[in-house]
């Protein structure tokens, strides 16, 4: 079972956290699973940013963002090569390991 791998991050995860992840589970569902609350202001629609994060290590094993993903990570804060919005990035057979970025778009807090 592969595993999801999230860096330390003084507000979500100060010590970091390792998961196992479901086959068709979403970083983002493993990250609630375990109670790391990435922010998610459009209730994982592939809608806004807010849910966006970096995949630094296994991201070649995951599956290619689509068009719609591509458009909205064009609006996040910190864009980068690893980007990607946790709740598209469906884990494959390989560990992922995830950094959160240390801001998102959303300039006021959802907490969901």
């Amino acid at each position: 079972m592969p595993q999801v791998i999230f860096l330390p991050n003084e507000e979500f995860c100060p010590e970091g956290a390792v998961a196992d992840a479901a086959p068709g589970e979403t970083v983002l569902d493993v990250a609630l699973r375990i109670d790391i609350n990435i922010e998610h202001a459009c209730e994982k629609s592939c809608a806004c940013t807010t849910c966006h994060v970096y995949i630094r290590e296994g991201g070649g094993a995951l599956a290619q963002s689509d068009e719609l993903e591509d458009d909205m990570l064009d609006k996040a804060w910190g864009l980068d090569p690893d980007s990607r919005l946790s709740c598209q990035v469906v884990v494959a057979e390989e560990d992922v390991v995830v950094e959160i970025p240390k801001y998102t778009i959303n300039q006021v807090s959802e907490r969901h």
